[in-house]
């Protein structure tokens, strides 16, 4: 008789032996440190309950999954067989394993065929990041940029491209570098760059780096060199007064050597050159306008415009001053007038005058300072020759020694002081080399052109002493008329014998024994007066 079910239905004969030899072939499939795939049965208190046709479910931590909101029943999920059977006898499975064993043989495969692979750099750690790859990776500081970075902690939480240098198997540790995928990035630019580039084209770029020389430009692919007479007509002095890296700028090819994948760069071609037309803009004779922009000894050089200076040479710059260095009347900013006096269009060379927009005031002086005008002025500076006087701001004349007196002068400084001021005559006036003659002694009357109307050989006259030298004594007989008493002169036995014996300013008398008017020379002696008294 046919046995039924509660519906009525007949009831079919179960195999019990078949159904436990197909649950024991299940239960040998499943095997320790392996994937499996399993369904989500239940979420409970946290934690995830996964079927993988085991005799019994196995329990997750729900923190393991990487979105745990999301996750509902029926959903499939690879976990990792971390044991078939614990202490409880329960199944031990593991989300985070599973998907590391995932990324691992991830990592293999990817390395194995030397593709990029997606990361995100999760922290700093020493000397580098650690990067997440589904699995943790080792990211070398110096793999992170093509050039070292400044500040390193602004990688942090990026997610980039990476390539696999290396892979400790046992260990399953793996060094990743983000600069092999910018190397590769930069060589394909380059050579499509190399294959593109014209002479004379623009290109985009960025600064990438400054030197004293130039600068160096991604232009993407490659860099090329603007060097710094190529940044600006005018004159700088180094890059980073007109450019900043990271800045973006549009160049000129001015010359390539694919050999070797150099590039050189200009940006001042991008604007007309200033020397077009120059004789135009700068004819002779103009007056100027512009800035000082350096100082050497020789002059001070002028900007007129970007990318065109003149020079203002030191003998251009005052008609009566001497200059040691063109810092004593200019300094670097300062804006000035000059008169163009020369351009050399070729040579890039303009030279400027200040003092010609002047009229030379040696000029006026020929005029002025006429032979025999007294005038006055003030004593600047003594010399053994002489002395200058100024006699108004940048015309000086010399009082040759001979000029000073009628008398015999041992130096200018025994009659004249700095900064006194005095009368003079002019005697001569020599504008082209900037000379005036001057004399004091022309005041008055030249008193030895009648002293034998005064004096005569064998006279007796008295005067003062006025120096005394080992080999006499000299006397002031009147103004600017001396007489020489020799040391054998001095005295008779029984008198003074030496010049030692005479204090300046002592009053004497001696008798003339020799005058020569044309030499300014009378010899005196005290010897013979005495004698002749007796």
């Amino acid at each position: 008789m046919k046995k039924l079910d509660k519906s009525g239905r007949e009831e079919k004969d179960f195999d019990k032996k078949k159904i436990t030899e197909i649950y024991e072939e299940t239960l040998k499939g499943i095997r320790e440190g392996e994937v499996v795939k399993g369904k989500i049965v239940k979420i409970q208190k946290g934690d995830v309950y996964v079927d993988v046709s085991y005799k019994s479910e196995g329990a997750i931590d729900i923190n393991e999954f990487p979105e745990p909101a999301a996750l509902k029943v029926g959903d499939e999920v690879n976990v990792y067989i971390e044991s078939k059977e614990n202490e409880e006898g329960n199944l031990v499975l593991s989300k985070v394993k599973a998907d590391e064993s995932k990324s691992w043989q991830s990592v293999l495969e990817i390395a194995k065929e030397n593709r990029e692979i997606t990361g995100k750099v999760s922290r700093m750690v020493k000397g580098g990041f650690m990067v997440n790859l589904g699995m943790d990776a080792f990211l070398p500081a110096s793999q992170v940029a093509l050039r070292p970075v400044k500040n390193l902690a602004d990688f942090v939480g990026k997610e980039l491209n990476f390539k696999i240098v290396k892979i400790d198997r046992k260990r399953k540790n793996v060094v990743v570098s983000h600069r092999k995928c910018l190397e590769e990035i930069r060589e394909k630019g380059r050579d499509q760059l190399l294959k593109e580039i014209k002479v004379g084209e623009v290109r985009k770029g960025r600064i990438k780096n400054l030197t004293d020389f130039g600068a160096f430009i991604d232009l993407g692919g490659m860099d090329g060199l603007l060097h710094i007479t190529d940044i600006s007509w005018g004159r700088i002095s180094h890059p980073s007064e007109v450019l900043a890296v990271g800045e973006d700028i549009e160049v000129i090819i001015l010359d390539f050597d694919k050999a070797r994948n150099r590039v050189s760069l200009g940006l001042k071609q991008r604007t007309p050159n200033p020397w077009e037309g120059i004789e135009n803009k700068y004819p002779l004779g103009s007056r100027v306008k512009g800035k000082v922009v350096n100082l050497v000894d020789y002059g001070a050089f002028v900007e007129l415009e970007e990318g065109v200076e003149g020079l203002i040479h030191i003998s251009e710059m005052s008609w009566t001053e001497k200059l040691e260095h063109p810092s004593k009347i200019l300094k670097i900013g300062d804006s000035i007038e000059a008169l163009v006096i020369n351009l050399e269009k070729e040579s890039k060379k303009i030279s400027l005058s200040i003092k010609q927009l002047e009229t030379d005031p040696w000029i006026l002086a020929k005029e002025k300072y006429l032979p025999q005008v007294k005038v006055k002025g003030r004593v600047k500076n003594i010399v053994d020759y002489g002395a200058f006087v100024e006699l108004e701001e940048g015309i000086t004349g010399l009082i040759h020694v001979t000029d000073l007196s009628w008398g015999k002068v041992g130096h200018p400084k025994d009659i004249l002081n700095i900064e006194e001021e005095i009368e003079v005559v002019v005697l001569e006036v020599n504008p082209d080399n900037k000379r005036i003659s001057l004399g004091v002694k022309q005041l008055t009357e030249n008193p030895w052109e009648k002293i034998s109307e005064r004096i005569n050989v064998g006279d007796s006259v008295s005067g003062m002493v006025k120096k005394t030298t080992s080999f006499g004594i000299y006397v002031e007989l009147e103004k600017d008329v001396d007489g020489f008493v020799p040391s054998e002169e001095l005295s008779i036995e029984g008198e003074k014998k030496s010049a030692s014996d005479f204090q300046i300013g002592d009053k004497i008398t001696a008798g003339v024994v020799e005058l020569i008017p044309d030499k300014r020379e009378i010899k005196l002696s005290i010897k013979k007066y005495l004698g002749s008294s007796k």
